[in-house]
């Protein structure tokens, strides 16, 4: 079985929503497994004496709304800068990947979805309905996928991820971890890329 791509991410990060589609196509073109896992990211930060974005200082504010922008424009995908709805927890919607991924229905449209509605429909992705309401088009039992979050269910899963995580020296998102390297960021994809075609 081929090596397996290792997606640390996290569902409120921009940069995650403009690497998903493209690192969903490698994987799919050259049939690699692409394992999802949602972590949490606030606690690494934190480890890490990395700062929330609104406590950056402000020029690194203003170039990472110029680099939104550039890679907005250079992909053709629909984001807005500034959304309503963040920064927000990314705990819930990361824990209910969690539990999807575990589940019947498309968790990796799950995903990809969650992080549109943040980006680019000015919903809010902390909120209990909207994610249920999400997880319902996606093919899963909204309301269970909740409830089995509100019980704990995804958990031990979450934190394994968050381990896992500090483990590999992940430090933000997306990461990519494929054979043994590290690959931090959106703009890495074309090293993964060429990692991935090496070893086929």
């Amino acid at each position: 079985m081929a090596r397996p791509i290792q997606f640390f991410l996290a569902l409120t990060s921009p940069w995650t929503y403009l690497a998903t589609p493209r690192v969903r196509a490698l994987a799919a073109e050259h049939r690699v497994p692409l394992q999802f896992r949602p972590y949490d990211i606030l606690s690494v930060f934190q480890r890490n004496g990395i700062k929330a974005v609104g406590d950056r200082p402000v020029p690194v504010q203003q170039n990472r709304l110029n680099e939104l922008r550039r890679w907005r424009a250079h992909l053709g995908i629909e984001l807005n800068l500034q959304p309503k709805h963040f920064p927000v927890n990314p705990t819930l919607s990361g824990k209910m990947l969690v539990s999807a991924l575990a589940g019947p229905g498309d968790a990796p449209e799950f995903a990809w979805r969650v992080m549109r509605a943040c980006w680019a429909e000015e919903r809010d992705i902390s909120d209990e309905a909207t994610l249920s309401a999400i997880a319902a088009d996606c093919g899963f039992d909204g309301a269970e996928l909740l409830a089995a979050v509100q019980r704990g269910d995804a958990d031990s899963g979450f934190a394994k991820n968050t381990e896992d995580a500090i483990a590999g020296n992940v430090f933000g998102a997306p990461t990519f971890l494929f054979d043994g390297e590290l690959y931090w960021g959106q703009d890495r994809i074309e090293f993964l890329s060429r990692a991935v075609e090496a070893a086929a």
